[in-house]
């Protein structure tokens, strides 16, 4: 049986349907992030030193912060002989600084997510070659939906062209297709464990 708030936001026009399914989609894998609660991302940052293994032409990587039930990715930092940057929110856009010791160098910010601390060493977003983007979904065709404040999107359309996006999640996360609006920004693939 088809859905009446389906048909309604059909009804009501393209734009409206996609904003409506994305936040249903938004509440579904909430729900299930409740339901998963905090996994083990070992596996995941093991495929990440994987891929960094085979690509010794990436310098500088753009890591994130975990919230709760999203992979951890901590104990990368500060390895593999490369830059490590953390984005901070600064206004309405993300900026990027150099941690070196996660411990150390990160401390409570906007949104009660962890951030670099302030007069670190920041990097231009043109400056990243590798971004491990967080999201909520993610599909296999490189759609990613986050949260809803659009801060990565707004910075990975300043990125360079040649610099990787990756999303970063657990294997539940996948969904059949994220529905993806023309501000949106693929992934050019995805690492989920």
């Amino acid at each position: 049986m088809d859905d009446p708030d389906d048909k309604l936001a059909e009804n009501l026009g393209c734009g409206v349907t996609k904003l409506y399914r994305k936040q249903r989609m938004r509440e579904e894998l909430r729900r299930k992030l409740e339901e998963h609660g905090t996994g083990d991302s070992s596996g995941v940052v093991e495929e990440i030193r994987e891929y960094l293994k085979e690509r010794e032409e990436i310098g500088v990587v753009a890591m994130f912060a975990a919230l709760p039930g999203e992979v951890d990715l901590r104990e990368l930092c500060g390895g593999e002989g490369r830059v490590w940057v953390y984005p901070k929110v600064v206004g309405n856009e993300l900026v990027f600084c150099r941690v070196n010791c996660y411990e150390s160098d990160m401390v409570l910010g906007a949104y009660g997510i962890r951030e670099p601390e302030d007069g670190l060493e920041e990097y231009g977003v043109e400056e990243v070659d590798l971004f491990l983007c967080p999201g909520l979904g993610f599909d296999l065709k490189g759609g990613r939906l986050g949260r809803g404040k659009g801060f990565y999107d707004r910075v990975l359309v300043k990125a360079r062209a040649e610099a990787m996006k990756l999303g970063v999640c657990f294997g539940w996360q996948i969904v059949d297709e994220v529905v993806m609006e023309e501000h949106d920004v693929r992934m050019n693939g995805v690492i989920a464990g």
